[in-house]
């Protein structure tokens, strides 16, 4: 069976904006079409950089149902349903299915962690019951667990497993797994800074931090990688790369809020754990910004 992938090119991991007290939808409607006007194929919603782990559960079904309605169809809608609960995964999973959500984004589970034998049961248990494309993912950094590329083999027989968002970083592991799988597991790049490495070798596009403040650009990044032009891919990546990195100077999403508001999309506070920027980091961000020519307003 020949699996049609969720999106290609660029996909946004597109923040969560607060009030105080809840989620401002009258800036998650700004920031959509911020992210359509600008050429981005996908959405990723209740994702790390959305803060999914702050959100309460009602919070994360009002919040997918709706990015699915008001998006209307435009651009594929990714919902992040992982967990370290197997049943509270295929809970979310079965909700965004009802939603009209494109695809789900399942990431490995934290702190429990488990076996690669563990890993392979807990996403076949949501993909077996659940009819909607799920996309792996794999964040070592953030889980504590990573997935081997003999697990990701197993795992592409299955009809709904369509792929994996690849954010180890590792690009042996990227290698070995499009030898192993290939065109039975689609891959993105889940780091910006080794969207191009990948896509050369055959990953389909990035689902980005980066695209929240520079969403035409990475359009343009995955584009001309699609289309076979490294040569240009490089050189509007060599413009960018300083400002991929510094996106982490501090723990995500804590860098890419900031540069939001600096340029004028408010995006409400971080919740806790998540604090604000340190003074220091924000002063080499503004400057990073800036080289990158991105209009500072606030």
């Amino acid at each position: 069976m020949v699996k049609t992938p969720v999106f290609k090119g660029s996909c946004t991991a597109i923040v969560t904006p607060f009030y105080e007290s809840g989620i401002n939808y009258a800036k998650m409607k700004e920031l959509i079409d911020f992210q359509y006007a600008n050429g981005t194929s996908a959405i990723v919603v209740c994702g790390t950089t959305g803060e999914n782990a702050t959100l309460t559960q009602y919070e994360r079904e009002e919040l997918v149902d709706f990015v699915c309605r008001y998006n209307d169809g435009r651009m594929k809608i990714i919902a992040g349903v992982g967990s370290n609960d197997t049943q509270k995964a295929l809970k979310n999973a079965k909700h965004s299915l009802q939603c009209g959500a494109d695809g789900i984004l399942m990431v490995t589970p934290y702190y429990n962690k488990t076996t690669q034998k563990g890993l392979i049961e807990h996403f076949t248990f949501v993909a077996d019951r659940v009819d909607i494309p799920m996309i792996l993912y794999n964040v070592p950094s953030r889980t504590g667990i990573g997935i081997k590329a003999e697990t990701y083999e197993k795992l592409s027989e299955h009809p709904n497993i369509n792929g994996v968002k690849e954010a180890s970083g590792d690009l042996s592991l990227f290698t070995m797994t499009r030898a192993l799988c290939g065109d039975d597991l689609h891959i993105w790049s889940g780091n910006d800074d080794n969207t191009v490495a990948m896509m050369s070798m055959g990953a389909l596009g990035v689902i980005s931090v980066a695209s929240n403040i520079i969403p035409a650009a990475v359009a343009k990044l995955c584009e001309l990688c699609l289309d076979g032009d490294f040569k240009s891919a490089s050189q509007l990546y060599n413009k960018y790369a300083k400002l991929f990195s510094n996106l982490f100077i501090e723990t995500n999403p804590i860098p890419v809020k900031t540069a939001m508001r600096l340029m004028g999309l408010d995006n409400g506070s971080l919740r806790l754990p998540l604090t604000e920027i340190s003074s220091e980091n924000e002063e080499i961000l503004i400057a990073t910004m800036r080289e990158c020519s991105i209009v500072i307003k606030n």
